[in-house]
């Protein structure tokens, strides 16, 4: 009688993002998985995705991710994409049945659990706070709380810009956050804000000084993480102590990173050379 086949080498994990935010959700994969092997895709040649048709953003993730999936053979794929998760995740599920992907929805759930004063905001890109799904959560999962959305275009390249190394205005990013702090005539205040795109913890520092009060910001990188890493439990088992390669770094453009990025990169441990995937 056959036995069903064992995996003897560590898994093969992917993180996918439209750019550089996704590298806060790589940290704490690698954190859980320390000796697996790790790749990071920023697709920006796509960058941003927030401007995109749902139509032309579907069929630029599933073309990058044919040229990933068929070239690297990820054991799993991580898509640390508000954008992408809510609009994609359906299809790549459907061309791949077997290849399990992890999504990025934003934190309403717990923000709602740890409010005292129940006011809440959802700092997002514009596209995630108009669509249904994001007001589907706040409806399930934010009962008794007043939620205020806060679509910011803004973020999102500031983040980029400041981990490329260039100068960045506090004024704009202080005006950015600002409507996420609300207080209402009783004295209650905004006490919690869900970091509802993974560029963002790029600038939680700057958050944190720029804001008005102190309230609790919730990155969500920790719980994809750790939800990768059941995911990956179940079919790999505990993680491996051994050797590994460095993590690469994909970048769809082509182009090499810039020095101050590259150092970045280096910090975290990516291999001094990124590899590149083809635009499509």
């Amino acid at each position: 009688m056959s036995s069903a086949p064992t995996i003897s080498s560590a898994p093969k994990i992917l993180v996918f993002d439209s750019g550089l935010g996704g590298l806060t959700v790589f940290v704490e994969v690698a954190k859980l998985r320390p000796h697996a092997t790790l790749l990071y895709c920023a697709d920006d040649a796509g960058f941003p995705y927030g401007p995109l048709s749902e139509e032309a953003l579907v069929a630029r993730v599933m073309l990058v991710m044919e040229s990933l999936v068929a070239a690297h053979a990820p054991d799993l794929v991580v898509i640390a994409c508000n954008t992408a998760s809510t609009r994609v995740l359906p299809h790549l599920r459907a061309r791949w049945p077997n290849l399990p992907f992890v999504g990025t929805v934003p934190a309403v759930k717990p923000a709602a659990e740890r409010s005292r004063s129940r006011l809440i905001s959802v700092l997002a890109t514009p596209g995630t706070v108009t669509r249904d799904y994001t007001r589907a959560l706040i409806a399930s999962f934010a009962e008794g709380c007043e939620a205020t959305l806060v679509g910011s275009s803004r973020l999102a390249p500031i983040a980029e810009d400041f981990l490329r190394g260039a100068a960045v205005s506090e004024a704009e990013i202080a005006a950015e956050i600002a409507p996420c702090f609300v207080q209402r005539p009783d004295g209650a205040r905004t006490d919690v804000v869900v970091l509802a795109c993974t560029h963002y913890p790029l600038l939680l520092d700057f958050f944190r000084r720029l804001a008005p009060w102190p309230v609790e910001w919730i990155d969500p990188a920790p719980a994809i993480a750790r939800q990768a890493d059941r995911l990956l439990l179940q079919r790999f088992g505990a993680d491996r102590i051994g050797f590994r390669e460095p993590p690469r770094a994909i970048f769809t453009s082509g182009a090499r990173p810039v020095p101050p990025l590259a150092a970045a990169l280096s910090r975290l441990g990516f291999a001094a050379s990124p590899r590149n995937a083809p635009q499509g």
